[in-house]
């Protein structure tokens, strides 16, 4: 285990172990979420990997703030990354549903949104039932473990705040370097690359709301219509490749193209708005501004 030298100062001054409990709680509450979603889940398969897959982007999020602190950290986000790609099948299926749904009722005609509806249920129950065998759920069980006795066995409570500061800060800073220059004329991978840095900030930023509570709920609602727009955007792309020669929807490509381009453009300046607004200070007056209400609060209590 290697702790950095704000959590050691932290912990020898005595400090307030309270951001350090934080930590616990959310990483206790997720990993508790993610193993419902394996052992107990309300819905059906589909639902099951949807939330699990949720999970895990939150319990990634929180790693990447241990990172810098324990060792383990980066192979425990390692190990949930890649449970997230084998279960990306089935949520290929979900995300193109959910672009049709976004083109709007207008943008098709009720049939060919039944037909197209039809074809995508029905390859996302087939990657279901190829992806969610005994072999992966066991292996999800395991890691799952492994993230459990990790987490249990780190001192969170000499966590420090300056330590959390750093981390956030470092989130943001990845978040707004991947913002693109223009929005409405970026690649669909470096979209992507932002909507994933995206993720990581808002859920992190969850830890900051106690400290900063109305103006923290309100960044955190504003990182949501972020993710969402960028989230939209990633749907249309693969529901797009699904288009592609010799997958499910090639047929209807040509009828496709035009209506995702004109979509994705809508959602491209919508959240390049929301990024230029969030990001718009630098990581380091970011940090300075997390540690300025850190030091407030505790000269209030």
């Amino acid at each position: 285990m290697r702790r950095n030298g704000t959590a050691r100062r932290t912990a020898a001054h005595g400090a307030d172990p309270g951001p350090g409990e934080r930590l616990r709680t959310a990483s206790v509450e997720v990993l508790a979420e993610a193993r419902r979603q394996v052992d107990e889940p309300e819905g059906g398969d589909a639902t099951a990997v949807h939330e699990f897959r949720k999970a895990m982007k939150r319990w990634r999020s929180i790693l990447r703030l241990y990172e810098p602190l324990f060792e383990e950290a980066r192979q425990l986000r390692v190990e949930a990354r890649d449970l997230a790609r084998e279960l990306a099948g089935t949520r290929d299926a979900r995300a193109a549903l959910d672009a049709v749904a976004d083109l709007g009722e207008e943008a098709l005609s009720a049939r060919t949104r039944a037909t197209l509806t039809s074809r995508l249920e029905a390859f996302g129950s087939s990657a279901e039932a190829a992806t969610l065998t005994d072999d992966l759920r066991m292996r999800m069980r395991a890691a799952l473990d492994h993230a459990g006795a990790a987490e249990h066995g780190w001192p969170l409570e000499e966590v420090g705040f300056a330590a959390i500061a750093e981390g956030l800060a470092a989130s943001y800073g990845r978040a707004r370097d991947a913002i693109p220059k223009d929005c409405s004329g970026a690649s669909p991978e470096d979209m992507h690359t932002l909507r994933k840095r995206v993720v990581v900030h808002r859920y992190q930023m969850e830890l900051a709301v106690p400290l900063w509570p109305k103006i923290g709920r309100v960044w955190v609602a504003e990182a949501q219509k972020l993710r969402e727009r960028l989230g939209h955007y990633q749907d249309l792309t693969v529901l797009r490749n699904f288009t592609a020669p010799h997958q499910p929807l090639a047929r209807w490509r040509s009828r496709l193209a035009p209506l995702i381009d004109a979509r994705q453009a809508e959602h491209a300046a919508g959240a390049e708005r929301v990024a230029r607004r969030i990001f718009a200070e630098k990581p380091k007056a970011f940090r300075r501004r997390l540690m300025s209400l850190w030091e407030a609060r505790e000269e209030g209590e």
